[in-house]
């Protein structure tokens, strides 16, 4: 006759290893539910760098799945055209000023309500954003200016 307390034990054990069993198994579903968005993800932002690299124009990617106007570097070969038409506008501004101007400046010549803030700090950084890809350049003072 089997022993009913080593019964008992080979029957905890078992149901301890089915619930393990079954934890392991949604771990791995789960895993592998991550790998397939992360997959698409990766195909979506391919696909997007391979479209943005075979057009002149700028078009917007996706910057936390909202949509986002991306600016190119300024290199041998990428036309100035090639910017959104504000950013456009901001570089001729700064170009037609008879030096480096301040944003607030830039802002009263495009036509920004530069008494509210709000309405400055995104001018302020899409300048910033032309200085980052090389079509402007930033003074130590904060005023800006064509790149030479």
């Amino acid at each position: 006759m089997l022993d009913p307390e080593l019964l008992e034990r080979i029957t905890a054990r078992r149901a301890e290893l089915d619930e393990l069993e079954e934890g392991l198994a949604k771990e791995v579903r789960a895993e592998r539910d991550e790998l397939a968005v992360a997959e698409r993800v990766l195909e979506r932002v391919s696909g997007q760098l391979a479209e943005e690299r075979s057009s002149d124009l700028p078009t917007p990617g996706q910057v936390a799945g909202r949509a986002a106007m991306l600016i190119p570097h300024r290199e041998p070969g990428v036309e100035e055209s090639t910017l959104p038409p504000d950013y456009q506008r901001i570089l001729t501004v700064v170009r037609q000023a008879a030096g480096p101007v301040m944003a607030r400046e830039v802002g009263e010549a495009v036509g920004v309500d530069i008494s509210v803030r709000a309405k400055l700090e995104p001018l302020r950084g899409k300048l910033v954003r032309l200085v980052d890809c090389g079509w402007l350049r930033k003074l130590p003072d904060g005023r800006f200016t064509t790149r030479l």
